[in-house]
C-alpha cells in the first residue's frame, strides 16, 4: 500500500510541472543561412578567391593553347583544342642564351639547393630554439636579442659583406655557397619560432625529465621532436617556399650553370630571341610554382597549427 500510495504522489508531482519546462528547449532560434550577414560574408570570400583564382585560370588555359589560338585575342576563352606542346617544351627545350634545355636544369638545381638549405637550418634553429627555451645559460637573452634584430635585417644591406666572405672561403658562384647564405638567413626568424613553440610545451615535462636524470639530448631528442611535428612543418614550409621561390640570392651568389629555377624563368620569359611564345612563358610559370603549392596542399593544416603555436607563444 505504501508503495501505491508513493507512485500516485510521483504521478501528481509530474502532472504538476509547468509546461512551459517540459514543453521542449528554449532560446534563441537559429539564424538563417541566407541572412544579410551571410550574403555579404560569402559573397565578399567569392569575389575575393575568383580575383586570386583568375590569374591562374589564364595561366592555365593560355598554356593549353597553341600560339595561333592565343593571336585570335580570346584570353579567358578555353582552349578549342588542347595542346601540351609548350609544357614540354618549358620543361625541356625553351632558350636561354646559349642553353636550350628548358627549365629541368634549374629544377634539379632548385632541388640541389632547397633540401640540404631545408634540413641543415631546421635542424640548427630547432635546437637552438629548445636550448633558448629550456636551457637558460649564460648570456641567453643578449643571443636571442641578437638573432631577432637578425631575422628583420634586409638582406639586400648584407649582399656585398657576404660576396666577400663567400669569395675568400672559395665557395663563391657554387651551389655550396648558396646553401650557406640560405642557411644562415634562415635560422633567425626559424629559431623564434622554434624557440616560442617549446617554451609554449608544459613545463612540468621537462622538469619531470631531468629528475629522471635525462640530459639535453635525451629530453631534445625523446621528448621534445616527437611534440613538436606541427611547429616543424611550418619551419620546412618556410624555408621550402622561401628558398624555391628566391631569385636575389640565385642570380648574385651563383653562375649561369648553377641558376635555380626561378632565375631561369626569368631568363627564359625575358628573352628577346625568337618569337614571344605566351603559352610556353605561362607553363614554365606554373611548373616553377609547383612544389610551393604542392606542399602548401598537402600540410596546409598542420602549417596553421604549427603558426599559431609557435608565433603568439613565450
Amino acid at each position: 500500500m505504501d508503495d501505491i500510495a508513493t507512485n500516485k504522489r510521483m504521478i501528481a508531482a509530474t502532472d504538476a510541472v509547468p509546461a512551459r519546462v517540459t514543453s521542449g528547449p528554449r532560446g534563441r532560434k537559429p539564424r538563417r543561412r541566407l541572412s544579410r550577414r551571410n550574403i555579404i560574408v560569402y559573397g565578399t570570400l567569392i569575389v575575393v578567391a575568383l580575383y586570386y583564382l583568375l590569374p591562374l585560370y589564364v595561366m592555365i588555359m593560355t598554356s593549353l593553347k597553341g600560339m595561333p589560338e592565343i593571336r585570335v585575342g580570346n584570353t579567358f576563352a578555353p582552349p578549342l583544342e588542347i595542346t601540351f606542346e609548350p609544357w614540354v617544351k618549358a620543361w625541356a627545350e625553351a632558350c636561354t642564351g646559349l642553353n636550350c634545355d628548358g627549365l629541368s636544369r634549374g629544377f634539379w638545381n632548385s632541388v640541389r639547393i632547397t633540401v640540404p638549405s631545408t634540413i641543415i637550418s631546421i635542424a640548427i634553429a630547432s635546437i637552438n630554439g629548445y636550448a633558448l627555451a629550456n636551457w637558460r645559460f649564460k648570456g641567453a637573452d643578449l643571443f636571442f636579442t641578437i638573432l631577432i634584430v637578425g631575422a628583420f635585417i634586409p638582406y639586400q644591406v648584407m649582399i656585398y659583406p657576404i660576396v666577400i666572405v663567400l669569395r675568400e672561403i672559395g665557395v663563391y658562384g657554387t651551389l655550396t655557397g648558396l646553401v650557406i647564405v640560405h642557411t644562415i638567413f634562415g635560422m633567425p626568424i626559424l629559431t623564434l619560432l622554434f624557440r616560442n613553440y617549446f617554451a609554449g610545451l608544459p613545463e612540468e615535462l621537462f622538469k619531470a625529465a631531468r629528475v629522471d636524470g635525462a640530459g639535453f639530448w635525451t629530453i631534445y631528442l625523446k621528448i621534445m621532436l616527437p611534440m613538436s611535428l606541427p611547429i616543424f612543418v611550418v619551419a620546412m614550409i618556410l624555408q621550402v617556399t622561401g628558398i624555391w621561390n628566391d631569385f636575389l640570392f640565385g642570380v648574385v651568389f651563383t653562375r649561369p650553370e648553377y641558376y635555380p629555377m626561378t632565375v631561369q624563368l626569368n631568363n627564359i620569359v625575358n628573352s628577346v630571341q625568337g618569337v614571344k611564345e605566351y603559352n610556353v612563358n605561362m607553363a614554365a610559370t606554373i611548373l616553377t610554382g609547383l612544389v610551393p603549392l604542392t606542399i602548401y596542399f598537402i600540410s596546409g593544416r598542420l602549417f596553421v597549427r604549427g603558426i599559431a603555436a609557435g608565433a603568439v607563444k613565450g
